[in-house]
């Protein structure tokens, strides 16, 4: 069975090495030790988040501490090709079931999108509120598929706002139901980073459609069906990735 993964904070694993004694504390720290009620000998990951992620074996379990001695410390390269999912808001938790998989299938940053035809609004207070739940939708979902980094999640943006984002990006791939060219036949960039756009349940408007493509966004298809918003943008990433990380 895989070692269970918690998170420490950024730079708190830097200066360790082989044989250093480290206590995880606070949340993460009860949670091994009081719910999975870890015991002395069992291995665990420990990882900032930022790609740095140590091997430990565990000493001692108690007081909602986690007491272990570090085996080895290293830091995962970032890919040169980095994928982040555009994910227009949806009603019910559908936009949230999106992000979950994205970041199980390795997304790198997830952007809320603000569509025109989005039921949700994220307005005033509820705009934030509702990114700290996404952000802590990623965050357990980084740490279920043992991923040593948290993808970020960016404050939420209108269409006007999503532009200036696709025009910076090597590629932005827009899922529409009209595209004619598939996607798994779009060649990838060697480097930088490739956005995947995925609209509301009503889909994308013609306004935005082609303000999205006259910043170079390109219309793409998954196939001869339609998927739902929550699935739409994963499955999109498991082309990419299948034609480059997993290849």
């Amino acid at each position: 069975m895989t070692r269970p993964l918690f998170y420490t904070e950024i730079g708190e694993l830097d200066s360790l090495t082989r044989g250093s004694a480290f206590v995880l504390g606070g949340a993460e720290g009860r949670h091994a030790a009081t719910v999975r009620r870890l015991t002395p000998g069992e291995d665990v990951w420990l990882a900032d988040g930022a790609g740095v992620r140590a091997d430990a074996r565990v000493v001692a379990a108690a007081g909602g501490e986690l007491r272990v001695e570090i085996e080895a410390v290293s830091r995962l390269e970032a890919p040169t090709c980095t994928f982040a999912l555009v994910q227009a808001l949806a009603k019910g938790d559908r936009d949230e079931q999106a992000i979950e998989a994205a970041t199980e299938l390795g997304v790198d940053r997830v952007v809320p999108w603000q569509a025109e035809r989005s039921i949700v609004q994220w307005r005033g207070e509820r705009a934030e509120k509702s990114r700290r739940k996404w952000v802590d939708t990623v965050r357990a979902a980084a740490k279920q598929s043992r991923r040593a980094t948290i993808p970020a999640v960016t404050d939420v943006v209108t269409t006007a706002g999503l532009a200036p984002l696709i025009a910076r990006s090597v590629a932005t791939f827009v899922l529409h139901e009209d595209a004619r060219m598939p996607l798994a036949s779009h060649p990838l960039p060697a480097c930088g980073e490739v956005l995947v756009v995925v609209g509301p349940e009503g889909g994308i408007s013609e306004a935005e459609l082609a303000t999205l493509t006259g910043a170079g966004g390109i219309p793409v298809r998954l196939g001869e069906g339609v998927l739902r918003s929550s699935t739409a943008g994963p499955a999109a990433l498991a082309v990419l990735s299948a034609a480059s990380r997993w290849a």
